[in-house]
């Protein structure tokens, strides 16, 4: 491992911000791209020792971001409606600018094109692969941090909700593993010019998390079966329309065909057994 400074894209966001604190473990010096000063207190209390405002529909401030950076880890904004875009402009601007390592953290099943935001992957992995840098793609299934951001909700009235049939079986990884993935591969070449599809042990349904849950917590939650539109209503923060007609797709995919997925390759690329999920919903219970 050699130090370097890694720019870390939307440091501050909840994914992201994950990555900030491997890489400083690792030595490596965090430069964090954020969009005002307040993502910026955010991304420096994660461990980045520098800041570049900036944003990445605006090329000067990318270029700026850029100097003298060995690394970027890349993560595009969720269901944005130019998200391709985006990510191509960033490779590109990281090519320019000389950048020697890429990490891009994509989707399972990109070329799953019946699903737009998965199909919005594809672009920046192409653009990776003809750049000339040594680049890492990370291809992370459906994240256990959101049912961390449902758990509010299962405390409050003991149902835990999906907008899809509760016997779709879906796999899940723990972000905290990507972020590990990540570091792994911005502070040395193990994992160069691979791609690597992440998911924890097992394909849960929501009856059986539920039971998970009740476990931890000591007490029943049931697990829910909520239409779409009843689903949107009570979701916090709200949803945006384009955001919600591409969820619409993705629960309607589960519902068909579930979320499979293998954990071998997290194994082999963590050189450990991944998080699990009846761990991460144990952290949950257990609180702060």
């Amino acid at each position: 491992m050699t130090a370097s400074t890694v720019l870390v894209v939307g440091a501050a966001g909840r994914f992201a911000g994950l990555v900030v604190p491997e890489l400083a473990r690792r030595g490596a010096t965090v430069r964090g791209l954020v969009r005002d000063d307040a993502k910026a207190a955010i991304a420096r209390a994660g461990g980045a020792a520098e800041i570049a405002l900036g944003d990445l529909r605006d090329r000067a401030s990318l270029d700026a971001a850029l100097r003298g950076v060995d690394g970027v880890f890349h993560i595009g904004p969720a269901f944005a409606a130019d998200e391709a875009e985006l990510g191509v402009r960033m490779v590109e601007a990281a090519r320019r600018a000389g950048v020697r390592r890429f990490v891009f953290s994509s989707v399972i099943q990109a070329t799953n094109t019946a699903l737009a935001n998965h199909a919005s992957k594809i672009p920046v992995e192409a653009a990776l692969h003809g750049s000339g840098m040594q680049h890492t793609i990370l291809q992370p299934t459906n994240l256990m941090q959101n049912i961390g951001a449902a758990w509010p909700g299962v405390l409050a009235t003991g149902i835990f909700a999906e907008p899809f049939p509760k016997t779709a079986r879906v796999a899940r990884v723990d972000y905290r593993d990507v972020a590990e993935a990540a570091a792994i591969a911005l502070t040395g070449d193990r994992l160069a010019y691979g791609s690597f599809e992440l998911c924890a042990d097992g394909l849960p349904d929501r009856e059986e998390i539920a039971g998970l849950m009740s476990a931890a917590l000591g007490r029943p939650v049931a697990a829910g079966e909520p239409r779409f539109a009843d689903w949107v209503a009570a979701a916090r923060p709200p949803y945006e329309s384009r955001q919600l007609a591409l969820l619409e797709k993705v629960f309607a995919h589960y519902a068909d065909h579930g979320q499979p997925g293998n954990s071998l390759v997290a194994r082999a690329v963590l050189g450990r057994d991944p998080r699990s999920l009846r761990a991460y919903i144990g952290e949950l219970a257990a609180g702060p």
